[in-house]
């Protein structure tokens, strides 16, 4: 009897071990057996287009003819944005440095991976990518959104995985091979690549779209309100629509709506007198133009309020060290943007006193969109 206990132990100990194959991520459950080649024609495949909300005073959106946008499509992007499985120890995710309450930043001086390794720079907005044409990261080095969320997977400072031992995970997960089979069609779990994945998180990430809320979008792109005497002059200082006020030279870079053009400048930041000095050469260090040294993306004005630090470094904490900045702190180098002028000399007309100040934040505020950080089709579908 003894004998016949133990190999009963013996045999429910091997088959617990047999059904347990895969380790869990974190957020759910393994099939109980993996089979990385099953085949997934039993689900089914109705691809649905996704319903994208423009708001009023935007352009039509682009989308790539390879990865239009479905509603499965960006729902399995949205899962693997906010699923720590994409990390090599299950504690990080997209999420973890892009957080909606931060208007997808994640609201620290310089952003750390798994490791507790510090970068170089601040996290970036992720808000209106779709709109962008012109490179992703601070410095562009990625040209497409699906060829900017493979990079953080296998970054050894960032998410620090393997791109091929993630896609055994995400094979033998409990929902993940269904929902890449309901968002591009695919027959056999051996169909799901680093490619599908990160085109599905590029899908989601175009859904990121300001919802056109803010009071400005509402008085000035829709007609409904007034703005105050402050938000009218500071209007009018960053837009240099006055000859009674001083330009600010704020709107060259922040145009209406999106307030970014999307290009790379050098803001006077840093004081160099030789072009190879700067610290952090920023897009210079990816097109190999020393000119470009340097120069970092224009972000987005837009819910500044949610998304301090300031700058590719985060530099400044606060809105007010940045107006500090343009107003007062200017540094000289050899490709500094000719927009880029102190204004803190009386003797000159476009000279920013305190209530001139005090008007552009008056303005600044009004680009407050809450509407978007709150939008539960942004937030983590494991919550």
């Amino acid at each position: 009897m003894i004998i016949k206990y133990f190999h009963f132990l013996f045999v429910f100990a091997v088959l617990i071990f047999s059904l347990s194959c895969c380790d869990d991520d974190g957020t759910g459950d393994f099939v109980e057996v993996c089979d990385p080649e099953a085949e997934l024609l039993i689900i089914d495949y109705n691809p649905e287009s996704y319903n994208l909300v423009i708001p009023v005073g935007f352009q039509p959106v682009e989308q790539p003819v390879d990865n239009e946008l479905t509603v499965d499509g960006v729902l399995l992007g949205r899962h693997l944005f906010y699923d720590p499985i994409l990390s090599a120890d299950s504690t990080m995710s997209c999420s973890s440095c892009h957080k909606q309450n931060g208007a997808f930043t994640d609201n620290l001086t310089i952003s750390t991976g798994i490791d507790g390794i510090a970068g170089k720079r601040s996290s970036m907005s992720l808000m209106n990518l779709i709109y962008n044409p012109n490179g992703f990261f601070w410095d562009g080095r990625s040209s497409t959104l699906e060829d900017q969320a493979l990079l953080p997977v296998e970054d050894p400072i960032e998410l620090h995985n393997n791109w091929d031992d993630l896609i055994e995970k995400l094979k033998c997960h409990e929902e993940y091979p269904a929902m890449f089979r309901k968002a591009f069609g695919i027959t056999n779990k051996t169909e799901i690549t680093k490619e599908l994945a990160a085109k599905a998180i590029a899908q989601f990430e175009r859904t990121l779209i300001n919802s056109g809320s803010s009071k400005f979008d509402s008085i000035f792109l829709r007609q409904e309100g007034f703005f105050s005497d402050a938000e009218v002059n500071g209007y009018d200082i960053f837009f240099d629509t006055s000859p009674d006020l001083p330009d600010g030279q704020c709107g060259h870079c922040h145009a209406i709506p999106l307030f970014t053009e999307n290009e790379y400048r050098n803001n006077g930041l840093d004081e160099v007198s030789d072009l190879e000095d700067f610290v952090d050469k920023g897009r210079g260090e990816f097109t190999g133009n020393k000119f470009d040294n340097g120069k970092f993306r224009t972000p987005s004005l837009i819910n500044w309020e949610f998304n301090a630090p300031y700058m590719h470094d985060g530099r400044f904490a606060t809105i007010d060290e940045v107006l500090d900045h343009y107003i007062s702190g200017i540094k000289e180098s050899p490709n500094k943007d000719p927009l880029m002028e102190n204004h803190d000399d009386p003797s000159k007309p476009d000279y920013i006193d305190e209530n001139h100040r005090a008007d552009l934040l008056a303005f600044l505020k009004t680009l407050t969109d809450t509407t978007f950080i709150k939008d539960k089709r942004y937030s983590n579908p494991f919550n």
